[in-house]
């Protein structure tokens, strides 16, 4: 990741690419798309945008953000459906930051036609 690219990991400018979805100007079209902004919101610490993104069954009250924490990268492993033309999907991911990483896989569902974070399963 260069400073001028997305903190997703995809070359685009942070305005091009997670930004547009952070500011509302545009829904993520696919659940990995929607995974990336999300790594990208944690970075940014936008709250907001997490809970907007959160399935409502099992978004939490409140979100706490870890003032040490310095997320460093984010690698897309594995994803199985979760394109514009599914209604569910998967996407594993290994989150590095400094001191470790987080190995998930996490499960999307769409609801009003967009695509929002259910719960996922950490991996070893």
């Amino acid at each position: 990741m260069t400073s001028r690219s997305c903190p997703c990991g995809l070359p685009e400018p942070y305005a091009k690419c997670c930004g547009r979805f952070h500011r509302g100007e545009a829904a993520a079209p696919t659940a990995e798309a929607l995974m990336r902004s999300r790594y990208c919101a944690f970075v940014k610490e936008d709250e907001a945008y997490l809970r907007r993104t959160w399935h409502p069954r099992t978004r939490p009250a409140r979100l706490d953000f870890d003032p040490g924490m310095r997320w460093t990268g984010l690698e897309i492993l594995d994803t199985s459906q979760g394109s514009a033309f599914h209604s569910v999907g998967t996407v594993t991911f290994r989150a590095s930051y400094w001191g470790g990483s987080l190995h998930e896989r996490s499960r999307f569902e769409r609801v009003d036609g967009a695509w929002v974070y259910v719960d996922g399963d950490f991996l070893e």
